[in-house]
């Protein structure tokens, strides 16, 4: 019994020293962001990394997104015989789930297997490989250089990736309900439009952008925090991904208790 109080002890005193250190390297690099102008060219970068190249990915989880919740809410109302008394609420309730939930965290989980997890191995073979070091010895603050970009690239793209998941979760929403429960684009569309609620599009996409700027930092942090040579890059790279997955869910249902 000792032993695990010990062992509980020095995990909560681990915990909460890297939640420390971590608030630490948030705040350096958050005082950087002014100087977002002067350093556009590396945070275009960023922006093209965390958009461009993550879309064909958000685009594929976006739609079958749409498709899965449009089956499960249809399925549900189908099973009771209950489809057409539910066919006025159907479209803005499959929205809902969209706008509020299900788009914002997928896209945020997608992004950090593919953004954070990329970053904390990029970041991490750097620190390995002594080149932040010789950054340090240039004078070239490893926060300005390596996370500001970062952090401003997923904060500023993902409710945009996010919007366009919205986009496609509709559409593939509606083409399911056509092919499986016939479903006319007015009945679909109109519920949308007459039950919309402007808040639900911003909820989400505070969300994500939240989502976003958590999934960096944490990837920024486990990097610059990597030993080990290519062991500890590969330790870090599933790290970051862990964390950020647990940080998300974790950011999404304290959003859910306050909205």
């Amino acid at each position: 019994m000792k032993k695990l109080f010990i062992l509980l002890g020095r995990k909560s005193v681990n915990f909460i020293t890297e939640l420390g250190q971590f608030g630490i390297l948030s705040l350096r690099i958050f005082r950087y962001f002014p100087t977002l102008v002067k350093n556009k060219v590396i945070v275009l970068k960023q922006m093209e990394l965390v958009g461009n190249k993550s879309l064909p990915l958000v685009l594929l989880i976006g739609i079958f997104t749409g498709m899965i919740t449009a089956l499960e809410a249809t399925s549900l109302f189908d099973k009771f015989n209950m489809l057409n008394i539910a066919k006025p609420f159907l479209g803005s309730s499959i929205a809902t789930s969209i706008f509020t939930e299900l788009s914002p965290v997928l896209t945020a989980l997608v992004i950090a297997g593919r953004i954070g997890a990329s970053m904390a191995a990029e970041i991490g073979t750097m620190k390995v490989t002594e080149q932040i070091d010789a950054l340090e010895m240039m004078s070239i603050d490893k926060h300005r250089y390596l996370g500001m970009p970062r952090a401003v690239a997923t904060i500023v793209m993902m409710p945009v990736l996010v919007l366009v998941s919205y986009l496609v979760g509709l559409a593939g929403a509606y083409v399911l309900t056509i092919i499986k429960f016939d479903f006319s684009f007015y009945a679909f569309f109109e519920s949308v439009q007459r039950f919309f609620k402007i808040k639900e599009i911003i909820i989400g996409l505070i969300k994500s952008s939240v989502f976003g700027g958590v999934t960096s930092l944490i990837g920024v942090y486990v990097g610059f925090k990597t030993t080990g040579g290519a062991e500890g890059v590969g330790n870090s790279t599933v790290r970051a991904f862990t964390l950020s997955a647990a940080a998300i869910l974790f950011l999404d249902a304290l959003f859910g208790f306050f909205y």
